[in-house]
């Protein structure tokens, strides 16, 4: 195994991942879904209904329970469903959240095209992502 390996699995170690049914209960059930993915590759591929689109350089400000610049209604008991194109730096981001106190943060195996690939719903992509 290489470092970047290691840095992963560790990473997922904190996690409860969801696979794509998972996460779209959790979904129904109030959680947040929070898109990291590109803009190119949301308009490409389309994005999740109900999903919050979040660049992955504002992620951490933006979910971290204590930022005075978090969005409405995070808070630390806030499930939250990171989702970037397979899985990856979903998994990075999420392991973040969850150091910064977002004890409900994980991230959705196999990201946004396990989700389509699955037959769950996606809608047109190219939404702006909060500022």
């Amino acid at each position: 195994m290489t470092a970047l390996d290691d840095f992963l699995a560790d990473a997922r170690s904190t996690l409860d991942r969801a696979d794509p049914a998972r996460a779209a209960d959790l979904q129904a059930e109030g959680a947040l879904i929070v898109d990291i993915r590109p803009y190119a590759n949301r308009v490409a591929e389309g994005e999740i209904p109900g999903s919050v689109v979040v660049e992955r350089i504002h992620l951490e400000w933006r979910l971290a329970p204590e930022s005075e610049w978090r969005l409405p209604g995070v808070s630390a008991e806030t499930v939250a469903v990171v989702v970037c194109n397979e899985g990856y730096a979903s998994s990075l981001a999420a392991a973040d959240l969850r150091r910064l106190g977002l004890a409900g943060a994980t991230d959705l195996a196999g990201g946004f095209r396990a989700w389509a690939a699955a037959g769950l719903p996606v809608r047109e992509g190219g939404t702006a992502a909060v500022d």
